[in-house]
């Protein structure tokens, strides 16, 4: 019996393991093509899980020889969109690592090569799929601190990697900001309309190009989402998650990235007169989840083809969060303050990534 969902993985490299031993859960999907640049990375990738798939240098020809319907994109960013465009032509809807691709131009491309064709074309963002922003995003949704103003999200560690980051014109922006940037819209359930941003290179740093940024953004709901971020600070490490303040008229959600997420509120009872007000904390629910970050992301694009809708980070949605990062990193440039709408309708090739 032909599987229902027929998946060519294009890329064999470490997180190609995230992607293979989820598919390997699901008894309607079979893995039928492996694919890399480099022939015995595919061959290497089927005999580390017994299987006796197909190996490609080529993303076309396996699709065309498997009768593949499904791709799973884990290739490097610069290879997203032709693997993307090429899939989708050939009917296969597609499942992407971040990012949808390297410049506006392209993501936008992508985005209207999935409407022509009727294909899914749905990105990675496995920090959505932690059960404690999900509390978080419910004490947001309930009301807990009434209309929100302000969302700060704080990111500072150090880690020294070595190799290629160490020389990007923009580590932090180009290959980490994307996370906290769709964590914020995710939080919010609004959409960045300007950005203003500053990135600089502090005292002490081991990178040779800017490994630090200040960000703000207005959102589509009136509030503001300022981002703070440093991956050349030493001492007081915030969590890889980042450490977040949700301010709203009746007070303030906090999450340190590592425990539950609570709020404090102004507390009931008569106040008037009172300079500083007294606060009440709320504890949020815990959220039960059957798959976590990349696992949960993977399982919520294959709900959305069974249920034949939008995934939740469709590339059409995730155009915002990349947008975020194209506008901060034009905005750094130029020293403007930038529309949002302004970056996503760029098709200039210098809009991109690195």
């Amino acid at each position: 019996m032909t599987a229902k969902y027929r998946v060519a993985i294009a890329g064999c490299g470490g997180m190609a393991n995230e992607w293979i031993s989820y598919a390997l859960k699901r008894p309607e999907v079979e893995i039928v093509a492996l694919v890399d640049i480099k022939l015995e990375s595919a061959q290497a990738m089927a005999g580390k899980y017994g299987l006796s798939t197909p190996a490609f240098t080529e993303i076309r020809q396996a699709i065309i020889e498997t009768g593949a319907n499904l791709v799973f994109d884990v290739t490097v960013p610069s290879s997203h969109y032709s693997i993307a465009s090429t899939s989708l032509e050939l009917e296969c809807d597609v499942f992407s690592e971040k990012p949808l691709a390297e410049t506006m131009e392209e993501c936008n491309e992508i985005v209207a090569l999935s409407e022509r064709t009727g294909r899914t074309h749905a990105v990675m963002q496995n920090r959505r799929y932690d059960p404690r922003i999900r509390s978080l995003r419910g004490l947001v949704d309930a009301g807990t601190v009434g209309r929100t103003g302000y969302i700060g999200a704080s990111f500072f560690l150090a880690p020294h990697f070595g190799g290629f980051r160490e020389v990007m014109s923009s580590p932090l922006l180009l290959d980490m900001a994307i996370h906290t940037f769709d964590q914020a819209r995710f939080i919010s359930g609004a959409d960045p309309v300007t950005v203003y941003c500053q990135e600089f290179n502090p005292p002490g740093s081991w990178y040779e190009g800017q490994a630090a940024a200040i960000c703000i953004f207005e959102m589509s709901d009136g509030s503001v989402f300022c981002y703070q971020g440093s991956w050349c600070a030493e001492g007081a490490p915030t969590s890889w998650e980042a450490s977040w303040r949700i301010q709203g008229e009746k007070g303030v959600i906090l999450w340190d990235g590592v425990g539950m997420p609570y709020a404090e509120v102004i507390a009931g009872g008569d106040q008037s007169g009172k300079f500083i007000r007294d606060y009440e904390q709320v504890e949020a629910q815990a959220v039960s989840m059957d798959e976590t970050f990349h696992h949960g992301c993977l399982e919520e694009m294959f709900l959305s083809l069974s249920e034949q809708r939008p995934a939740e980070t469709d590339c059409r949605d995730n155009r915002y969060s990349m947008a975020m990062v194209f506008g901060a990193l034009e905005s750094a440039k130029t020293g403007r303050k930038l529309e949002i709408a302004e970056v996503m309708n760029h098709s200039a090739k210098h809009m991109q990534l690195g």
